[in-house]
Formats: C-alpha cells, sequence, structure tokens
C-alpha cells in the first residue's frame, strides 16, 4: 500500500513539473509575440535604425525568458536549473518554429544554434535564481 501511494505522489510531482514548464513557455512564447509585435509598430513609425533590430531581439528574448520562467517556477523550491533550462531550451524551439513560420523561411544556421544556447543558459540562470530567492524568503 505505502509503494502505491509513493508511485502515486511521483505521478503528482511530475505532473504539477510539466504543467510549471509548460505555463513557463506559453508565458515567454505570450510575452515574446505581444513585444515583437510592439517594437515591429515602432519601427515602423519611427526612424529606429535596422542594426538596432537584433540587440532588441535578444532582449526581447531574455526578459521573455525570465518572466516565464519566474511565472512557471512560482510554485517550486527545488530543481531550479533543470526547469530554467527546459523552459528557456523548450521556448526558443517554439519560438523560432513561430516566427519562422510567421517569417516564411526555417533557416537551421549558427544563429539558431547560439540561439539554442542563450535561452538554455538563461532560462538556467534565472531558474537558480527564482528558486533561490523563494528558500531565501522562507
Amino acid at each position: 500500500m505505502k509503494l502505491k501511494a509513493k508511485k502515486d505522489t511521483l505521478k503528482i510531482a511530475n505532473h504539477s513539473y510539466a504543467i510549471s514548464v509548460a505555463k513557463g513557455v506559453l508565458v515567454a512564447v505570450c510575452i515574446s509575440l505581444v513585444l515583437v509585435l510592439l517594437f515591429a509598430f515602432l519601427l515602423k513609425f519611427t526612424n529606429i535604425p535596422e542594426s538596432t533590430i537584433k540587440p532588441v531581439n535578444q532582449v526581447i528574448k531574455g526578459l521573455s525568458i525570465l518572466i516565464g520562467v519566474f511565472i512557471g517556477l512560482k510554485k517550486s523550491k527545488e530543481l531550479g536549473l533543470v526547469s530554467g533550462l527546459l523552459i528557456g531550451l523548450i521556448y526558443t524551439i517554439v519560438a523560432f518554429l513561430i516566427f519562422s513560420c510567421l517569417g516564411g523561411v526555417f533557416a537551421f544556421d549558427l544563429t539558431f544554434l547560439t540561439d539554442i544556447l542563450f535561452g538554455a543558459v538563461m532560462g538556467a540562470i534565472c531558474g537558480i535564481i527564482c528558486v533561490n530567492l523563494k528558500k531565501s524568503t522562507n
């Protein structure tokens, strides 16, 4: 009987873990979509040089991952590194697919690989910070 209870608890923990990661990815993607749309409007109606597009896109990605990790791991008190890394990694892949579909160009190149690395590292760092902030406040 005790073994069954332990398995059920593990299933619930894995389910809530997956939901936390999915929520973080969804939030990050939504934030990216909104910020990219706002930036596109800003580019259209102002004289901002095109050289600012790449740096602003990186800031948007980083901010999206940061907020996604903090919201996704709101109730988590452990596994910040792994959870954040997964959120950053999955977000990067999903955002690449969405923006590639919108742009009509799928380019699997060095830029995509560096984006994946950036997303994973950013997510891991944010996950560590998020979990440790909660531990210090308790």
